[in-house]
């Protein structure tokens, strides 16, 4: 069954790249002073590696470059997911204060920030990126000298200092999609470690070792760039750093606040000449918590280039390195077609994850999560029942909170949230959580939609600090307790901000309240000004009975020129009332053939497109 063709080709690669960090180079460029930065990421993966006590993993280029280097125990992306996590690589800034947190955000950043290789090039850098960039807004970030399947930095001046970033997708979720047949994995399914919120199938198993072998190739390609670097003469030059940009990909690890969805592998090597500006030493592991939004500061001061002030990350290596932070900061917002809403912060020892969508479960059907063998035999299992209390929460409510000591509980599945133990650092945890929101302005409690109805005037950024946004976040806190008293939800659905209506909707439908004077103030809500407000109103009213008053309210917002994220929230609110006429039908197929409203370029709307594909699957309906 295993075979071992691609592992003895590592070793060969291996042999041929021992003398990369030895102290000599073949080629010695004194003069100097700055070094090269080489960033190596892949995609999509956790610390499924050798250096990190993964027995399991076949990875030697990886495991040699962690010998000579340093290895990070807690380093994290902000978001689960490629696109918002790389907004924050590039900016330094948090993606929740600018309104990209959602996946395939359209939203404009401010101009004022700039992605950081645009500093580096003006202190002479060559900078090049191959290839993939997905930034996560509607910006032209044109930050490189190429960004190409053929950059590289052999095509920069002689004697000039070069910042490259080569990307590795082998590892990508889709790696697992096509199961390749038993006899060619290399990986033995039998002695995969399976989680223990995953059930023991075979499907689960093979997905697991499949995704091994690819950690595998991955290692492979990096000894390949490694040797390049070292057949130019750039090693002595040059600082590795390579890392991944978020965890996965078998489900409740990619798009989840878990450990295994945003703790990352990160390993940095200095050559001997820039020594310095490692502080830990060779080989070492380091526990200082660091996160993507820290990487932009951090190469700036590698580089001895001045930090913008406007940047949020913090420096943690080089001469303009910070002291260790106490917490890291975590987001999800929309993943795909699917509306969420999480916040998480971990220290040293606790994650806190705040739920601010309880009432939605983690396993929202998504279009491109549901290709894995192993969702679908997981998803399988607990419909038919078998499915442990562990297995099974992912297919059910939320609680509004959770915590867990992620040293006695790897695998985060005991929440100590309700534990009496735990009641002062649960304090603690949801109190910086609260102060972290407010103070970096969160624009994740505005629906997405409202949000895209301000770019012609104002972006995100901005829009955020000329409202008291602090009352949105608030509200939305208060909305979102269990058996919240009338009198709030009332206020809330009075105020004169919309996204505060929106929670105070989203309050009701949490709580289930069918009461007269909140169902008499909601049902005016079918009429508010704002698209999301009326389907929040539609998506709290019509399982107590308002039908006819809901889906009158749903026909006519079919005439109203919303935006792409205002219908892919109606179209979530549809799914997950299970609604199903003939008008409606009708309603969502011509929307959907309408090209004026609903783009066919891939790029565009692939949100609105999937939960329309989801409505067309569930309605047994042909495209």
């Amino acid at each position: 069954m295993r075979h071992f063709k691609q592992i003895k080709a590592s070793v060969m690669i291996i042999t041929g790249v021992m003398t990369l960090f030895s102290c000599t180079s073949k080629k010695k460029d004194n003069k100097k002073e700055q070094p090269n930065i080489l960033w190596i990421t892949s995609e999509d993966n956790s610390a499924y590696l050798g250096c990190y006590g993964d027995k399991n993993a076949t990875t030697p280029n990886l495991d040699r470059l962690a010998s000579k280097g340093v290895i990070f125990n807690n380093a994290f992306a902000n978001a689960p997911v490629c696109a918002p996590a790389r907004n924050t690589i590039i900016t330094g800034m948090y993606s929740t204060s600018m309104g990209t947190e959602h996946m395939r955000s359209n939203h404009p950043m401010p101009l004022f920030v700039k992605g950081f290789p645009i500093y580096l090039r003006k202190e002479g850098y060559y900078c090049t990126n191959n290839k993939k960039e997905d930034y996560n807004t509607s910006n032209e970030l044109r930050v490189w000298n190429d960004s190409s399947p053929k950059a590289s930095y052999r095509n920069r001046a002689k004697g000039q200092p070069f910042f490259h970033i080569k990307n590795l997708v082998v590892s990508h979720e889709s790696c697992i999609h096509d199961s390749i047949p038993m006899e060619k994995l290399q990986h033995d399914p039998k002695k995969m470690v399976v989680p223990p919120y995953h059930p023991d199938t075979k499907a689960v198993r093979h997905d697991w070792a499949q995704f091994y072998d690819k950690i595998t190739e991955m290692d492979r390609q990096v000894g390949e760039i490694l040797a390049e670097l070292e057949k130019d003469g750039e090693a002595d030059n040059t600082i590795v750093i390579y890392y991944s940009d978020h965890g996965g990909v078998l489900p409740r690890s990619k798009r989840f606040l878990y450990e295994t969805g945003t703790k990352v592998p990160m390993i940095a090597y200095f050559p001997p000449k820039y020594a310095h500006l490692n502080p830990w030493g060779v080989g070492k592991h380091t526990d200082r918590l660091v996160s993507f939004v820290d990487l932009a500061p951090t190469m700036l001061s590698l580089c001895g280039v001045k930090i913008p002030n406007y940047m949020q990350g913090k420096a943690f290596m080089g001469k303009g390195a910070l002291k260790p932070k106490t917490y890291v900061h975590m987001y999800r917002g929309r993943m795909d077609e699917k509306y969420d809403l999480v916040r998480a912060v971990r220290d040293k020892r606790y994650r806190y994850i705040r739920n601010f969508m309880p009432y939605k479960i983690s396993g929202q059907h998504l279009n491109y999560l549901w290709k894995a063998p192993s969702t679908r035999s997981w998803e399988r299992e607990y419909l038919a029942g078998r499915c442990n209390k562990v297995q099974s929460a992912f297919w059910e409510p939320r609680p509004i909170e959770e915590l867990y000591d992620v040293e006695r509980d790897p695998w985060e599945v005991d929440n100590l949230a309700d534990n009496p133990q735990y009641q002062e650092v649960l304090k603690r945890m949801r109190k910086v959580n609260h102060e972290w929101m407010i103070r970096t302005h969160d624009t994740g409690f505005i629906p997405e939609g409202e949000l895209m109805s301000y770019n012609e005037n104002c972006d995100g950024y901005d829009y955020v600090r000329n409202i008291k946004n602090k009352e949105i976040i608030t509200a939305a806190e208060k909305a979102m307790t269990p058996n919240v008293r009338n009198d709030k939800l009332l206020r809330m659905f009075n105020a004169s901000n919309p996204s505060i209506r929106y929670w105070g909707l989203n309050g009701m439908i949490f709580n289930k309240r069918d009461d007269k004077k909140i169902t008499t103030k909601a049902l005016t809500l079918l009429k508010d000004p704002s698209f999301d407000v009326k389907v929040a109103a539609i998506e709290a009213l019509y399982p107590l009975g308002y039908e006819k008053e809901s889906m009158d309210a749903l026909i006519h917002l079919f005439d109203i020129d919303g935006n792409q994220y205002q219908f892919c929230h109606l179209f979530n609110t549809i799914l997950a009332l299970n609604l199903d006429t003939p008008t409606l039908r009708k309603k969502v197929m011509g929307y959907y053939q309408d090209k004026s409203r609903i783009s066919d370029n891939p790029k565009i709307a692939y949100d609105l497109r999937s939960a329309a594909q989801t409505l067309f699957d569930q309605w047994g309906m042909k495209r």
